[in-house]
């Protein structure tokens, strides 16, 4: 940064790239790759310039992480991007030109004194709602529905995770080549219709069924020894439907992962069908920005 300019605190902020209607994350050094709609409830700061951006170095495509550096060349996508079950992207275009419109309202104005425009103060959470129109993803085969997360995310081509019959959902890879034999680590928010093995009965049964689950993924995706907080733990009703929460945080001390924690959630809901449907967010702490998309997601739940 240059002498005598303000760095902005991390937070928010309009793209830069002049994406309409979305934010950008800033880490206080440099613009992030994780980018989301300025719906209600995420505190936008104002837009600046960095006051040596040409000496930044750009930001790395998400589709290309994982890739050689050194390679000349365009670096390839990582993976084919696949087009969800979404809809409303014509109401989504809609609300975002309205909501940046509302931000450039918003942030006129100066300083009198002539100091930089004040920021938003630092924030790690996007609020607890989506604009109306956001597009959606429709898990017919576990009945429910919930909001796609945007650009970054890609539509679940991976195989079925083992505590589901079938998989829906999105990710993004966040490391490549795990020691112990993991081909990727990964961000999730994935959904499908629960396996009989951990013995669901019905609603009673609930709390002791993703109980299970949980300490199950537990012992199949993260480094072990690990140590466990759960934060919350607790009967929900899902859009009218019995349903129950279990959400912690994992912590490791294991070398080779760039991550040393996730957070984790597991929403296991009665849809009215033989099976439940389970709903599985994880977010590892290497973007801890992001934990925030684990309460909004599970806000905006629907029963189909």
């Amino acid at each position: 940064m240059g002498s005598g300019q303000r760095t902005p605190a991390p937070g928010w902020y309009p793209d830069p790239d002049g994406a309409p209607g979305t934010v950008r994350w800033w880490n206080g050094v440099t613009w992030s790759d994780v980018t989301t709609p300025a719906g209600p409830g995420v505190d936008v700061g104002r837009a600046f310039e960095p006051a040596d951006r040409a000496a930044q170095p750009p930001a790395s495509s998400w589709e290309s992480w994982g890739t050689d550096e050194d390679d000349e060349g365009p670096a390839s996508p990582l993976r084919t991007r696949r087009r969800p079950l979404l809809l409303g992207l014509g109401a989504l275009g809609v609300v975002l030109l309205l909501v940046l419109v509302a931000v450039l309202l918003d942030g006129g104005g100066s300083d009198a004194d002539g100091d930089p425009p004040p920021v938003a103060g630092p924030t790690s959470q996007p609020g607890n709602t989506f604009p109306p129109g956001t597009v959606r993803i429709f898990d017919e085969a576990a009945g429910i529905s919930y909001p796609f997360l945007g650009d970054g995310w890609l539509e679940w081509d991976r195989p079925y995770q083992d505590e589901t019959t079938e998989t829906a959902g999105q990710y993004f890879v966040t490391q490549e080549d795990l020691p112990g034999g993991f081909d990727v680590f990964i961000a999730q928010c994935t959904s499908g219709p629960l396996v009989d093995e951990y013995g669901y009965t019905g609603a009673s049964s609930l709390q002791a069924t993703v109980t299970a689950v949980a300490g199950s993924v537990r012992q199949l995706y993260y480094p072990g020894p690990n140590e466990q907080e759960v934060r919350r733990d607790e009967a929900l009703t899902v859009d009218g439907a019995p349903a129950w929460l279990y959400e912690f945080d994992l912590s490791w001390d294991e070398p080779g992962y760039d991550a040393s924690g996730e957070r984790a959630a597991l929403l296991l809901v009665d849809v009215g069908r033989a099976t439940p449907a389970l709903l599985y967010l994880s977010i590892p702490n290497t973007h801890a920005e992001l934990y925030g998309v684990i309460d909004r997601v599970l806000a905006d739940v629907d029963v189909l």
